[in-house]
């Protein structure tokens, strides 16, 4: 290895083809889209029954929450919604105080970005996924610039509170009918994943590497699925062994069939028992081994460190956008805030594309608006009905594209400001288009200006885990008899670093001006690393019975 230092890779080409491409969309699309429909519908219905529609963006803030946690498993979703919760009212609460001291829109916009970057950091450090800190910008933002006294704040806050139980049993309802859902979901991903990863294999296709890539990162998804899940039910071990078979596939492609995976994947859709697979006695004991071991359960502060640099992209560009929006004499602002705040995503390629998505998709939704605007004003009901409509279309799009799903939240967003009271569509219009342009050229120069010089070194680290874990796990497969579960819990460790490693050298390419990745060495680690897999399968004895074979 030369001790040459490597060059700093430049500025890449930013790209254009492929940013606004329409994908599939997500298996359970539906699930947040009518979830979030009916944990908003209910509260904004019951207050346009009372005539106090003013009071909605307090009971949306809440509604919300309903968003989030739809690919955990209920036993995980339910503490996940509670802390999602927590942290929504947190957010509203500072921002509904600041308001109420203060009618500084320059205090305003930087108490915004600060909540901002708070919010992205510990989004990103729990890994709540989607749609992520976009939902607490908006709200809390929204929240700072409304005028409040003290005395209104309790009551304001109570209305979200009571709007967020509402949303937690609206994202826990769905496991009274299918309790495992979640859990069969990753588990069918995770064996379509494999099918396609042998198929690759049998016809050598140049993609191999990055199928196997995806397939073992789908089985790590499956395995964490299942570890949050709760108590080793009977459901739950019939998924654990077809997860197994999954990681069989992965350790030999060549003897695998991908029609048998897909149709266990394709019987775990409904609502019926889980397929049943046998395997050979010594893998269904490994089963027994609780493999929480090989979780991540490093500290939160430990999370956030690596995190920094995204923090302070997210504080500086809300707080320029902001700024320039003042300047501008626009007068919402933080409707600048909020879309620099959106744009941040693991590297600044992947910001780029998501600012092309967010000024393309409002635009559109700017059109949208004033095609829609004649029919809302026609009265509350009305209103209230079209902002449901686009919260469903909103939810049903953004999985096929970032900017189709914006086409949907930019006339709802608009409409919302409605609630208080009809306004004139151009200004809103005017206002929205200033506010994106504002916020997506500041809030990307803002991510060019934060370089991200940690992204280098967290390669290197994740080499060095990759190491570490492959060389323990080479030892005990070498050992004459392995402790109970120890070679078990290397592999997960192992398999575990590796998604790790292929997810910061991806974040990692897409930076600039840091150390070139080196994608030989990443590919090499990787190689090494599945080949320590596949032979610590053999070791254990994962090979199915004769007549069940994959």
């Amino acid at each position: 290895m030369s001790s040459a230092a490597p060059s700093p890779t430049p500025a890449r080409r930013l790209p254009l083809a492929g940013v606004l491409r329409v994908g599939r969309p997500s298996d359970i699309w539906f699930k947040p889209a009518l979830s979030v429909v009916v944990a908003v519908g209910v509260p904004n219905l019951t207050l346009l029954a009372l005539g106090r529609l003013d009071l909605a963006m307090y009971t949306m803030a809440g509604s919300l929450c309903a968003l989030y946690a739809h690919n955990l498993p209920y036993a995980a979703r339910a503490r996940a919604l509670s802390w999602v919760m927590l942290g929504m009212l947190a957010s509203v609460a500072v921002a509904l105080v600041t308001a109420s001291l203060t009618s500084s829109a320059l205090v305003l916009v930087a108490v915004g970005a600060l909540l901002a970057a708070t919010q992205k950091a510990l989004c990103d450090a729990t890994r709540i996924g989607p749609p992520g800190p976009v939902i607490f910008a908006f709200i809390s933002s929204a929240a700072l610039f409304t005028p409040q006294t003290l005395g209104q704040v309790p009551g304001h806050l109570a209305l979200a509170a009571a709007a967020g139980t509402w949303a937690w049993l609206v994202g826990m309802a769905p496991g009274l009918v299918r309790p495992h859902g979640p859990e069969r979901r990753a588990t069918a991903r995770a064996l379509n994943a494999a099918a396609a990863y042998a198929e690759t294999t049998a016809t050598a296709s140049p993609g191999r590497e990055r199928a196997g890539a995806a397939a073992a990162a789908a089985v790590h998804a499956a395995w964490q699925s299942l570890l949050a899940g709760g108590a080793r039910s009977e459901p739950r071990r019939a998924l654990e062994r077809l997860v197994v078979r999954a990681e069989i596939a992965l350790a030999a492609p060549v003897g695998t069939d991908p029609g048998r995976l897909r149709s266990w994947a394709r019987d775990l859709r409904g609502t019926g028992p889980a397929p049943r697979v046998e395997l050979a006695s010594a893998a269904d004991e490994l089963l027994g081994v609780e493999a929480e071991r090989a979780a991540d359960r490093s500290p939160l502060a430990d999370r956030l460190g690596p995190l920094l640099p995204h923090a302070l992209r997210t504080a500086l560009g809300c707080a320029l956008a902001g700024y320039v929006s003042l300047a501008l004499g626009v007068g919402r602002p933080y409707w600048a805030l909020v879309t620099a705040a959106s744009l941040y995503q693991a590297n600044i390629t992947l910001t780029w594309s998501r600012g092309v998505q967010r000024v393309v998709g409002n635009l559109v939704g700017v059109l949208l608006f004033a095609a829609v605007a004649p029919l809302a004003h026609l009265g509350p009901a009305a209103l209230v009905l079209c902002c449901l409509a686009f919260n469903f279309g909103a939810e049903a799009l953004i999985s096929r594209n970032y900017w189709l799903g914006s086409i949907c939240v930019t006339p709802m967003a608009l409409l919302i400001t409605e609630f208080t009271g009809f306004q004139q569509p151009g200004e809103l219009m005017t206002d929205r288009i200033v506010d994106t342009a504002v916020g997506a050229l500041v809030g990307f120069a803002g991510a060019v200006a934060v370089t991200n010089r940690r992204a280098g070194d967290r390669i290197e680290n994740a080499l060095d885990t990759v190491e570490r874990a492959r060389e323990h796990a080479a030892r005990l497969i070498a050992a004459e008899r392995p402790g109970p579960g120890a070679l078990e819990a290397a592999r997960r460790r192992l398999a575990t670093a590796l998604v790790e490693l292929r997810a910061t050298a991806d974040a990692a390419a897409g930076e600039w001006w840091q150390r070139a990745v080196p994608e030989e060495r990443v590919l090499q680690a990787e190689r090494t690393g599945h080949r320590t897999l596949a032979t610590a399968v053999r070791r254990q004895g994962l090979h199915v019975l004769e007549g069940t074979r994959a």
